[in-house]
């Protein structure tokens, strides 16, 4: 079986998809020692979209006529996997999804997103400065990807009902080297803690600003991302960085139950390959994978059309990185909010008191 992946191994996305990719390979390999899908060994085609919508195009198109996969599961270039969905769709290929789900209903009906809800990563954050902090002020600092700007237009929408208020609502590129001005300008209005929106070296960029100006009781609450990144932002700021964790970027926290148990299935694979490296972008690719047994064993078949009605048809899973809940109505596999918050101490990622 042929599965195919746009992924952004070069560019603003190529740490989150390099994850993935090998979410997916080590997922691949445990599955192929089982007997494969259907007895069928799983090749994973990869093609370098180097994070810009363009290029993802032409590798999907590659991946269709050339190499003629069955079905997609792609890397978390959401504007990319956005401008091929009309093709595969007219393709007849689901699409497994690192982003966001697609704009238009009919490529919907192609495509899983195994990404949490926008709204969950802010509900975390927004959770914690209510009950843990008396700061009620805060800045929103976006970069441009679509997924932020929703994620941005979610934070405005919902930090009345957590008793905050949204001072300055700031953006900054994802490589910029120095976004001073923006962080001052939320400082300006009176904001004690910036929400960034965005992933990758930006957050260190963030941390090492915050503290050139003074800024010593500023929190930087970030996205969720790998844990490289949380590591070097907090040698900077140290607890005063938070970031929301899923539960196995965490697990030596974790108490006893269903998710402890899948967390530990998934890290025995991935230390063995990987024992250096973050888990929780593989964890995410990994529980794609393990959907995507579940749907070929209901669809007795690797057809597209096949495997995109058995995915609505799986079971709720419980995975390493959430539970997922996918049905015909539903095409974000993640409803339950599974995020943690979490800082550093001593060089390690820990839960925030």
């Amino acid at each position: 079986m042929k599965i195919g992946s746009s992924l952004g191994l070069t560019g603003y996305a190529a740490m989150v998809d390099r994850a993935w990719r090998d979410g997916l390979e080590v997922a691949a390999e445990v599955l192929n020692e089982q007997g494969g899908l259907l007895g069928r060994k799983i090749e994973v085609l990869v093609e370098d979209n180097h994070s810009l919508p363009q290029d993802a195009v032409v590798g999907y198109r590659k991946l269709i006529s050339s190499d003629q996969v069955d079905l997609f599961n792609s890397g978390c270039v959401s504007a990319g996997n956005f401008a091929a969905a009309a093709f595969v769709m007219q393709a007849k290929r689901p699409m497994y999804l690192c982003s966001i789900l697609t704009k238009r209903d009919q490529e919907q009906a192609w495509a899983f997103s195994f990404l949490a809800p926008p709204r969950f990563e802010m509900e975390s954050r927004y959770r914690y400065l209510k009950e843990r902090t008396n700061i009620r002020k805060i800045g929103l600092l976006h970069d441009p990807t679509p997924y932020a700007l929703l994620m941005k237009g979610i934070g405005e929408e919902l930090a009345k009902s957590f008793g905050l208020e949204v001072v300055s609502v700031e953006s900054y590129k994802p490589d910029d080297s120095d976004m001073t001005v923006q962080l001052g300008r939320i400082n300006a209005a009176g904001g004690g803690a910036i929400v960034k929106i965005g992933q990758g070296g930006s957050t260190v960029t963030a941390a090492k600003n915050i503290r050139q100006l003074g800024l010593d009781k500023m929190l930087l609450l970030a996205s969720n991302d790998d844990g490289a990144v949380f590591l070097e932002a907090g040698k900077v700021l140290g607890e005063r960085l938070l970031y929301v964790a899923p539960p196995v970027q965490l697990p030596k926290q974790l108490q006893p139950g269903p998710t402890k148990d899948a967390v530990d299935a998934f890290l025995t694979h991935w230390n063995r390959k990987y024992p250096d490296r973050d888990p929780t972008t593989g964890a995410r690719a990994w529980d794609s994978m393990m959907v995507l047994a579940k749907a070929a064993e209901i669809a007795k078949s690797v057809d597209g059309t096949a495997l995109r009605d058995a995915t609505e048809k799986v079971p709720p899973y419980q995975g390493a990185y959430a539970a997922f809940n996918f049905s015909r109505d539903q095409h974000v596999g993640i409803t339950e909010n599974p995020f943690l918050i979490g800082t550093v101490v001593d060089n390690e990622l820990v839960i925030a008191k």
